[in-house]
């Protein structure tokens, strides 16, 4: 996990400017995980994604936490899917709503020689200054399948980290 954090800043004429005055939409910290190996399961529960986790300390209440999700994944099973959830310490956030089930992105494969590449972007507004854990998880839609993540789903050749990224922007 990479960690990008100012203790000061100074503006053009080599002044230390205040957090408070830096002005909104301003990124003030960068967080990284990653995965570089391939994951799979076969629970319809959702589980977590190891690796694909990180903790960010926003430095105000207000501030703002830009999460981004990028992968490739698939299902060894044409007749199900791979079924993700964002989220922020235990709760899942960023999801859809209104269906019976609800998920922050899904993948369908019509091939379990294909890989699916996905992204999951979220503005969050943890409103805290404590430390704030956000991390991947995934589940396969049906028992019959192994929902897959970091390569092609039923061949291993084809392979690709499992990135989460998290920007902490003044509000």
């Amino acid at each position: 996990m990479s960690t990008l954090r100012f203790n000061t800043w100074q503006n053009t004429g080599g002044t230390e400017v205040a957090n408070s005055t830096l002005g909104t939409g301003k990124i003030l910290q960068v967080v990284q995980g990653q995965r570089t190996t391939s994951f799979t399961t076969t629970s319809t529960s959702m589980v977590d994604v190891p690796d694909v986790s990180l903790s960010i300390t926003p430095s105000a209440t207000t501030s703002k936490v830009f999460v981004i999700v990028n992968g490739i994944g698939g299902g060894t099973n044409a007749t199900h899917g791979t079924e993700f959830n964002l989220v922020r310490d235990s709760t899942a956030i960023g999801i859809g709503t209104g269906g019976s089930d609800n998920f922050s992105a899904m993948l369908l494969t019509r091939n379990a020689d294909m890989g699916v590449g996905f992204t999951i972007t979220y503005l969050d507004s943890p409103a805290t200054t404590s430390a704030t854990t956000y991390k991947l998880q995934m589940s396969t839609s049906n028992s019959d399948g192994t929902a897959v993540i970091g390569r092609y789903a039923a061949v291993d050749y084809v392979r690709a980290p499992t990135t989460i990224t998290a920007f902490e922007v003044s509000a």
